[in-house]
């Protein structure tokens, strides 16, 4: 398996932070999500989890650091064999030349003894993070989306109503196993979320710029308005000009953990639409009752 530090690209003295913002940019660009049907993208997606995995615990990465494991995570077992370790500084540490032991001898002796014995005792598997792209309308109304992890396995995953970007869910017991009969660590999924097409969010509540025909600004009337829970009807004033806000109160973000729904604040934009010599000729034989300049209000450029 490659340098998971080449993988990151990042250097070996590389900050935590340093390590999650290059995951993140990589997870993005390579997510299978995002790559359907690129087995090459899926690939390298697995590979950059597979380095997070390692670089992001700091324990395991300062085994690896100190070569005791592998880029795989896989202990590199002694680097030389017995008589080699004995022969060398650390053997020479028992070397007592026919005299007795010292204070400081057995207390390398029983100290290696006892660490020995600590090995065994059960240990809290570690925690394994994850990212999960999900769409803005999962994020807003909750869902439950599969995660495929880089090893295969999957994990349903539940969106609660309202999850933001970079939010972080725990999964308890699903990251790496225990030690020794210990319980497994937990799996942190940190949620991306697509952008929409027309909603974008505000908080608790949703903006949305909502194009409408000259008729219905010119003489209002209901009309169906997109929202994160279904099309409703929303009644546009007459003589409305783009760029009029409405809200629909209760229509954004739902109401979850405490919090109040939201509100989606429509903007209305007129959309004359493609030409037509009927509207051509009464435009240019109407004369307005009264005389409007729409620009009456904008500085002069001096």
């Amino acid at each position: 398996m490659e340098d998971p530090y080449k993988v990151l690209g990042v250097a070996r003295d590389a900050s935590q932070d340093d390590i999650r913002r290059a995951y993140r940019k990589l997870a993005k660009k390579h997510h299978p999500d995002l790559n359907p049907g690129d087995a090459v993208a899926e690939a390298r997606f697995k590979e950059i989890s597979a380095a997070n995995g390692l670089l992001s615990d700091p324990e395991k990465k300062g085994q690896f650091d100190r070569g005791e494991i592998d880029a795989g995570g896989q202990d590199q077992g002694p680097r030389s064999g017995y008589r080699q370790h004995a022969d060398g500084e650390a053997g020479r540490r028992y070397d007592h030349g026919g005299g007795g032991w010292s204070d400081e001898q057995f207390d390398d002796l029983f100290g290696s003894m006892f660490r020995r014995q600590g090995a065994d005792t059960p240990r809290r598997g570690q925690d394994e993070r994850y990212t999960l792209t999900t769409s803005f309308l999962n994020a807003v109304n909750g869902a439950t989306q599969r995660l495929t992890l880089p090893d295969g396995r999957t994990l349903d995953v539940k969106l609660p109503p309202g999850t933001s970007e970079g939010q972080v869910l725990r999964l308890k017991g699903h990251g790496a196993p225990g030690r020794n009969g210990g319980p497994a660590g937990d799996a942190l999924i940190e949620i991306q979320i697509a952008p929409h097409r027309h909603f974008t969010r505000d908080g608790q509540d949703i903006r949305l710029v909502l194009p409408i025909s000259l008729r219905e600004a010119v003489i209002g009337g209901a009309v169906e308005t997109p929202t994160p829970g279904g099309p409703v009807k929303l009644r546009v004033p007459p003589h409305a000009d783009s760029g009029t806000e409405l809200r629909l109160r209760g229509r954004g973000v739902p109401a979850h953990g405490g919090r109040e729904a939201g509100d989606l604040f429509v903007s209305l934009k007129v959309i004359i639409g493609p030409p037509d010599q009927a509207l051509d000729d009464f435009i240019r034989d109407w004369t307005p009752a009264s005389a409007v300049d729409p620009r009456a209000a904008m500085e002069t450029d001096q």
